[in-house]
Parts: C-alpha cells; sequence; structure tokens
C-alpha cells in the first residue's frame, strides 16, 4: 500500500503544473460545497434568533376582526392558569413616530408587561427591564434599541434620555431606563430603511394613553412538553366558552411561521448545493481527462513494467492510487481554504459559526467516490494493454 502511494506521488511529480491544475479544480468544488453549508448555517442561526426575538418562536392569542369581543384582564389570567402555559403576557402594538433632538424617526411602538422579556427574547445591554411599580402606575418609562441610540446620539448608551412619542395622537415624553439589542441585529442592519425602530413601554402606559383597557394580543410561552398547536386550541376553547362565543379568539402557532421560513431557506440551500456538486463533478471529471493522458504518455513504461512481470492489478492499482491521491489532496485544500474563508466571513459579520459535519463528511465522500469513479476506466485501459503493442510506441 505506501509503496502504491509512494509511486503515485512520484507520477504525479513528473507533470506537476497539470496535476496542481487538476487539484485546483477539485479544491475549489470542495470549498464551494463548503462555503454553501456553513453560509446556510449562518443564514438559518440569524433568521431563527431574529424571529425569535420579535417573539415569533411561541403562541400568540388575538380576537377575530369580525368578532364583537377584545382581550382584557380576565381573558390574560385565564390564559396564565391553563395547564400548559408557562407565561403569558398582554401585547399593544402602534405605528408612530419619535422625536429626538428635532429628528423624527418611523417607530413600531410595544406596549408589554415585565415578564415579556421571558417570552420575548429581550437583551439588555444597560439600564434595566422595567418594574413592576412603573407598570402598575402607568409610568413614562421607555426602552430603546441600541440602533436607536446609535442613530440619535452616536453612542450606545443614552440612559436617562428624554424622548418624545407619539402616543393617542398626543406627544408625550419618556425616559429612557434601557438599552436593548434585538436578536442578532442582522434584518435592522441589512434592512434599516424597512425595518422601523422598536420602542417598548409598559403596556398600562399605552392603555392610558389610547383611552383603552384591552390588548391587541396576548403572547403566550407553552410548555416544553405540550403541543404547541393543541395547547392553542385549549386556550382558544376556554376564551370563547368564557365569553360566550364560539370562533372569536384565534391562535397563532409562530413557531410554525418561523419553520416555514427556515424551510424555504433549506430549499434555497438545497439548489445552491447542488449547484456547488456539479462543480465539483465537472472538476473530477478532469481527473479522468488527466489520467488518459498519463496513460498515453507511459504506454511504452507500462509495457516495460508487464514484460518484466507486473501484473494487470498492479497496473491499475498504480493508476487508481494516482487518481485517488489527487482527489485526496484536492478534498483536503479544499475543506481548509472552505472553512477558513467561512470563519473569517463570520467573524467580520459577528456571527458565529460551527463546523457542519454533515456537510464536510458529504463533501469529503462525494470527492473521493467521484475521483475514483473517474479513474477506474483510465487505470483499467493501462492494465489491459498488451506488453508487445506497449513496447512498440515511442
Amino acid at each position: 500500500m505506501i509503496d502504491l502511494i509512494r509511486s503515485a506521488y512520484r507520477s504525479l511529480g513528473r507533470k506537476r503544473g497539470r496535476t496542481v491544475l487538476t487539484i485546483l479544480g477539485i479544491a475549489i468544488g470542495v470549498a464551494s460545497v463548503i462555503l454553501i453549508g456553513n453560509i446556510s448555517q449562518c443564514g438559518t442561526n440569524a433568521l431563527t434568533t431574529e424571529l425569535e426575538s420579535l417573539g415569533l418562536g411561541g403562541l400568540t392569542i388575538s380576537c377575530n376582526a369580525e368578532a364583537n369581543v377584545s382581550l382584557d384582564e380576565e381573558d390574560l389570567n385565564l390564559v396564565k392558569h391553563c395547564d400548559q402555559v408557562e407565561q403569558a403576557t398582554p401585547i399593544l402594538m402602534q405605528s408612530t413616530s419619535v422625536t429626538v433632538r428635532d429628528e423624527e424617526t418611523n417607530t413600531l411602538l410595544w406596549g408589554i408587561d415585565t415578564s415579556a422579556s421571558q417570552i420575548v427574547s429581550i437583551q439588555i445591554l444597560y439600564g434595566r427591564m422595567f418594574s413592576n411599580k412603573e407598570v402598575s402606575t402607568a409610568a413614562n418609562v421607555c426602552l430603546v434599541d441600541e440602533a436607536f441610540s446609535q442613530k440619535s446620539y452616536h453612542r450606545s448608551n443614552i440612559i436617562g434620555k428624554h424622548i418624545s412619542i407619539q402616543c393617542g395622537g398626543a406627544m408625550e415624553d419618556f425616559e429612557v431606563v434601557g438599552i436593548i439589542k434585538t436578536g442578532s441585529g442582522l434584518l435592522q442592519n441589512m434592512l434599516g430603511n424597512y425595518i422601523p425602530t422598536f420602542v417598548y413601554i409598559p403596556y398600562t402606559t399605552m392603555q392610558t394613553s389610547m383611552g383603552r383597557s384591552n390588548f391587541d394580543q396576548i403572547a403566550v410561552k407553552i410548555d416544553s412538553n405540550s403541543n404547541v398547536d393543541r395547547a392553542g386550541n385549549s386556550i382558544t376553547a376556554i376564551l370563547n366558552q368564557n365569553n360566550g362565543t364560539s370562533d372569536a379568539f384565534v391562535s397563532n402557532n409562530l413557531a410554525k411561521q418561523k419553520d416555514g421560513l427556515t424551510s424555504i431557506l433549506d430549499i434555497v440551500t438545497l439548489v445552491l448545493s447542488a449547484v456547488g456538486a456539479i462543480s465539483l463533478l465537472v472538476a473530477s471529471l478532469s481527473v479522468m481527462t488527466v489520467m488518459l493522458v498519463s496513460v498515453s504518455e507511459r504506454t511504452r513504461e507500462i509495457g516495460i513494467k508487464k514484460a518484466i512481470g507486473a501484473r494487470q492489478l498492479d497496473i491499475m492499482l498504480e493508476f487508481l492510487f494516482e487518481a485517488v491521491l489527487i482527489s485526496a489532496i484536492g478534498c483536503a485544500i479544499g475543506i481548509v481554504a472552505g472553512y477558513l474563508v467561512s470563519f473569517a466571513g463570520a467573524s467580520i459579520i459577528g456571527m458565529s459559526l460551527g463546523i457542519r459535519w454533515d456537510v464536510l463528511l458529504l463533501a469529503v465522500f462525494f470527492s473521493l467516490c467521484t475521483g475514483t469513479t473517474f479513474g477506474v476506466y483510465p487505470a483499467y485501459k493501462a492494465s489491459k494493454l498488451r506488453p508487445v503493442d506497449a513496447l512498440r510506441m515511442e
């Protein structure tokens, strides 16, 4: 075995330029597959984190637009006492504007409770969350995201600053008590012109300003051992029964919507991976071309070896090992290059990246299999040469 590897290495060294170009083709094909897999991983992780941070990882309860009912404190207490519910929090939403230092910014205003941070992933960078006292007294305090702080004051920490929020048709003064980072911030950075700034205030403050006592939605965190869809149906049934209605309340499994989006991303990844696999297949075809040329150039050498006693199997294994060695070296270089570029790109955009063993093993298996397969015919052709015919070749 070792002698075959040494012989293959020496044979490939005769035409170094041609060998290097063939190896480079394999390496590029493998690196493309690795890069596509890692880009998919980064994209899926970023999308999942972002959607969960926006509250798209659980269940929401809302009212049908046609129904003459609304969600209130009594409904919230009913939801909180359901068997499968871990946490439930009221949510109010309003598209409005915020004015800071005479500059107006479009904003999505969220009215939340102190328990919202356990359902919606709110990461406090500076300051604090609302207190229960501030919620009960409808205090004018707010949380703003880091991007808003940077845009308004060119720094992240603006705790203690005051901003004006248009709430309920009137401008009100709010004190900033916390700076948050919503998810990975990737969507916010890429689509900053389309995704509004998020500002969070106590839901009681929003109710007071808007003159209402109901909620837009109730966000629910379901027990990890329970089925989300069945839990949602159970909650809506309890609410309908309590309000004397049949289908006034609906549950929305946002985790399923998130899974749908990630499934679309997986399909796109599969298509791109197929393109990468085709490039790897084309590169493997070059192995056959190189090996056929090598057989043609070494016909007399093959004849001499067979004349002094070399078997067909020996000749075939010699050329087959050359094809495998080309594929193995190209595969190794492609893996290293693919992960170096991937980790460099991930560090630049501030994302974590792990090794996808499924993609890695698939790339290794596919490159070695195609390289070996396309090396079989040239090796077989060399082994079938008759010594007399081979020695006649100049």
